[in-house]
This record gives C-alpha cells, sequence and structure tokens, in this order.
C-alpha cells in the first residue's frame, strides 16, 4: 500500500496497522494515532494523511474501520475553535463513505458508534447525515447525542445543560422547563456561545470514548437506574430537632472562631463569636451565619451550568443517570466491571470507625451514605455536602440522618474529633484543593480512624485521557481534571493518612487509609 502525499512515516505505521491481527491492533494503532493527533493538535503529517486514512477503510475490516473512524473524529475536532481548517477539511471530504457505511450498518455495532462519532462533527450537513441515520433505528441516547450534536445554537431558544450523557436522559416537567428558560433569558451572546461550545464537545468526547471502548472491546454499556416517581422528587424533606446535632458538639465547631456550639430546634450559637446558623429540615448551614460570611462567593454560581445544576431534581438525577454515566467517562466503566454492588461491599468492609462521629463527606444524595449509616449506625452519621439539592434529596431519602451544609476544604470540625471519613466519588470535584481537603480529613480524623475513598485517575491510553478531558462539566468549564495515583498518595502521607489498602479497575482508584498516631 503506498500514499504518494502521505509522510512515509505515516505511510509505514498505517500500513503496519492495516496488517496488524486482533492481538496487535492496539499495538499498531496508537503509534499511528500519535503520528496525526495529539491532545494539542494535529501534527504537521495530519492533513496529507488523511485521504490515505479514509481510503483504508475500505479494504478494512469492521475492527480496523472503527479505530480509523475513532482517529479521524479526534482529527475532526483537533483544530478546535476553527472549524475550516486543513484536516477537517480533509476528513470532512470523505463523508460520503462514511454515510456508505453508515447506511449498511447494525445499530449496537461498535463500528457504529464510532461512526455515528465521527459524522457528529458535520452540522453543516445534518438534514444529510439524520436521513441516512433515520431507517438504522438507534436507541434513543445515540439518536439524540447525533442530534445535538448537528444542531446549530438557536439564540432565541437556546437548549443548554441538558445534553450529557444524552439529551434523551432528561425529562423535565413544565417547572423545570421554566427554571431553564429564565436563565438563558439573561444571557449575553456570548455566554450562549460559550455554553453551546462545551455542551457540544461534552457529548462529542462521550460519544468518542464510547466508540473508543466498543472499538477495542466489542460492547460499550450504558446502564442507568430508574428514576423515583416525580412526586418524589419535590416532596420537603423532614425537619429533625437540634439534638440530633447536639450528639455530634464534640465534633462540631463554629467555622468562623472554631468555638463550640449551643442547638436549638431553629438555629446553632456560637459560644465565642456568637454567630447564628441556620437550622432547618435536619441541614445545618455552616456555609453562612448571620454575623458570619458565606463559605463560598455567590459570584461562583454565576456560570450558567452552575445554575442549572440547583435544579430541584438534579439529585435524582445525578445518581439515576448522572452518576453511572460519569463513572464511565471518568472510570473507564463502559463494562460495569464497578457496580453499586461492588461499592457497596467496599465501604461496608473497609470502615472501621474508632469512637466518635463518622462523616460522610461531600455526600452528594445519600446512596452511599445509606451504605455507612448501615456499617455504623444513624446516630453516629453526620452528613456534609455544599450542594443544597444533593442534601435535600440524601435527607428525604435518610430522614434520620442529619446534615452539614459546608466545605470540604474548611472542616467544621475540631482537631481529632471524628472517627472516620468517607469521601466517595468527590474529591475529583475539587482537584486544584484536593490536597487541602485531604490535609482537612487527616486533622479532624481520630488516630486509628478510616477514611474510605473513591475517586478517578488519568487513563494510560492518551486517547482515553484525551475523552475525560474533553468533558466541561459545571465545577469544571475547562475541562475535566483527574489524579496521578502517586500525588494523591504523597497527600495521604502529608496528611498522615497511611494506606490499608488500595485497588480499583479502569481508572478507579479505591483507597482506604488510617490515620496515624
Amino acid at each position: 500500500m503506498t500514499h504518494p502525499t502521505t509522510d512515509p512515516a505515516v505511510t509505514d505505521l498505517l500500513d503496519a496497522f492495516a496488517k496488524a491481527p486482533a492481538d496487535g491492533l492496539e499495538a499498531a494503532f496508537l503509534p499511528l494515532a500519535a503520528s496525526v493527533w495529539g491532545t494539542d493538535g494535529p501534527t504537521a503529517a495530519a492533513a496529507g494523511a488523511v485521504p490515505a486514512l479514509v481510503a483504508a477503510l475500505d479494504p478494512a475490516d469492521d475492527t480496523h474501520r472503527g479505530h480509523l473512524a475513532v482517529l479521524l473524529g479526534l482529527l475532526a475536532e483537533a483544530e478546535h475553535p476553527v472549524t475550516d481548517g486543513p484536516v477537517r477539511a480533509a476528513v470532512h471530504a470523505g463523508l460520503d463513505r462514511y454515510l456508505d457505511l453508515l447506511g449498511a450498518a447494525d445499530p449496537e455495532a461498535p463500528l457504529t458508534f464510532a461512526l455515528l462519532y465521527l459524522v457528529g462533527h458535520f452540522p453543516a450537513d445534518r438534514e444529510r447525515i439524520l436521513a441516512v441515520t433515520a431507517p438504522l433505528g438507534l436507541g434513543d441516547d445515540d439518536r439524540t447525542r447525533l442530534e445535538r450534536s448537528l444542531a446549530e445554537l438557536d439564540p432565541a431558544r437556546p437548549d443548554l445543560g441538558r445534553c450529557w450523557p444524552s439529551p434523551a436522559a432528561w425529562q423535565l416537567n413544565p417547572d423545570e422547563v421554566e427554571f431553564d428558560a429564565s436563565l438563558f433569558a439573561g444571557l449575553t451572546t456570548e455566554q450562549l456561545e460559550a455554553n453551546w461550545d462545551n455542551d457540544s464537545r461534552t457529548v462529542l468526547a462521550y460519544s468518542g470514548m464510547k466508540a473508543y471502548f466498543a472499538v477495542r472491546y466489542g460492547e460499550a454499556l450504558e446502564t442507568a437506574y430508574p428514576l423515583p416517581p416525580a412526586e418524589q422528587w419535590a416532596a420537603e424533606a423532614a425537619a429533625l430537632p437540634g439534638t440530633a446535632f447536639a450528639r455530634h458538639a464534640e465534633a462540631l465547631r463554629c467555622p468562623s472562631c472554631s468555638a463550640t456550639l449551643d442547638f436549638a430546634d431553629a438555629s446553632a450559637r456560637c459560644t465565642g463569636c456568637d454567630t447564628r446558623y441556620a437550622l432547618s429540615a435536619g441541614l445545618l448551614d455552616l456555609s453562612r451565619g448571620e454575623t458570619g460570611s458565606r463559605a463560598t462567593d455567590e459570584d461562583d454560581t454565576a456560570d450558567l451550568l452552575q445554575k442549572l445544576a440547583g435544579m430541584p431534581s438534579m439529585g435524582v438525577y445525578y445518581e439515576s443517570v448522572l452518576r453511572p454515566a460519569f463513572l464511565r467517562v471518568a472510570g473507564l466503566n463502559w463494562d460495569d466491571a464497578v457496580t453499586p454492588a461492588l461499592e457497596d461491599e467496599y465501604l461496608a468492609t473497609r470502615t472501621a470507625p474508632v469512637e466518635g462521629t463518622v462523616l460522610d463527606l461531600c455526600c452528594g444524595a445519600g446512596r452511599w451514605t445509606a451504605v455507612v449509616e448501615q456499617a455504623v449506625g444513624t446516630e453516629r452519621l453526620l452528613a456534609q455536602d455544599l450542594a443544597h439539592p444533593m442534601l435535600n434529596a440524601m435527607r428525604r431519602a435518610l430522614p434520620e440522618v442529619p446534615a452539614v451544609i459546608a466545605s470540604a476544604l474548611d472542616l467544621p470540625y475540631d482537631d481529632a474529633s471524628i472517627g472516620a471519613v468517607n469521601c466517595w466519588n468527590a474529591l475529583q470535584a475539587f482537584p486544584e484543593q484536593a490536597d487541602t481537603a485531604i490535609a482537612e480529613i487527616g486533622r479532624v480524623l481520630k488516630p486509628g480512624g478510616t477514611f474510605t475513598l473513591l475517586t478517578f485517575r488519568w487513563a494510560d491510553d492518551p486517547i482515553d485521557r484525551h475523552y475525560q478531558a474533553s468533558h466541561y462539566f459545571p465545577s469544571r468549564p475547562a475541562g475535566m481534571l483527574l489524579f496521578e495515583l502517586d500525588d494523591v498518595k504523597q497527600w495521604l502521607a502529608a496528611a498522615k493518612l497511611d494506606i490499608r489498602e488500595e485497588s480499583g479497575t479502569g481508572a478507579f482508584v479505591f483507597i482506604t487509609a488510617e490515620r496515624a498516631a
């Protein structure tokens, strides 16, 4: 096979890839990909190589074609934000061939996922692409992701923030639709365009990662869990008396002056600076006081997606739809190797508190708070998060568990006052301050108390790593940021937390550590 317009080195790599057997495909594909694509953009050889990559689709089997389609999709977006660059134009020139392959595709085949990801980069050809894919009977998730990838922003009716992991995953009621519309109405043109672009890139990254996993391993699962009935979303959390917090008085401290707190049914009063903190519906708000200041600046919520995250049912959507999808992209969990049952078993067997309060830090909607509750008992358990919608969902699910609204970066607890801490699937939400959070956990843990942690590391494969980073979530408008495992270990050691167990498939990191004496 010769390609006179292609860099000779790329030609050799493409020949090696074309001849590679199934068990040598990855070893041949990654050097080929690196010769034309990188996380910083296309290489100098990319534009000249694209016609050869497209031509290589013809003689290839479906597994080789799937890899090539993923690579062409990466090249189609590699010049972003430029949309008329030479590499993208070269990839677009192969559209007829991509559509021919799609027209004969099995809707659940790995090659189909790769081709959907590839053609999703060409919204100017939306009608033509949808006409070819309509007869395939694509699943709702794949179909609506493709439709969203091919859509253009309509400033008069922007549809933002409800497209990941797919538009089909969202079932908004009229009040929530109105909630969204009220936010969109106040955005500038620049804000609309920026958020639309972030949404588009996130959907493409999810589609690409699914395709890449499928062409390597034969399938990619999209497990979700049933949504609770809609009437549960708006249910009020049950009230809890101040005594539910008073039993944790030994640990709780005023975030302003670190003095102890006195509890009544409607508030908590600092015995030192006399600041009063709101206490309502089982939530103690230590992020602000009547004479204190908020722990986070209100301006932090100015970003559109941050506001969308305040939707009342977000906590429900998180556990049912968003969290399973997040585990797929952050943990490479497209094979469901890590299940909720496995997580349950890990927490139930690794949580080993010494005397004192057990803290479920960054508890979210409470799915794993319930597991910790079973392990240690309700009387010892205190939940904490900074997201009110999540805590409302947690309180509805676990009406006897009190919760604190506070930052993980400045824990409102005394030194060596907590018997155990759990921080499950949350550390990556504040990656630049993860060392601070771990230091705080080490500070508040009693000697011998356990710290159980689930988080995620960067994937070994550079393409997987690119797709991980190309997810633009509310707290990460510049793209997702994960960890190097050695960094996490260094932070634990600095906090005097000794690792007792470390495991994790894919890009998962499971750790149990113990506070040293």
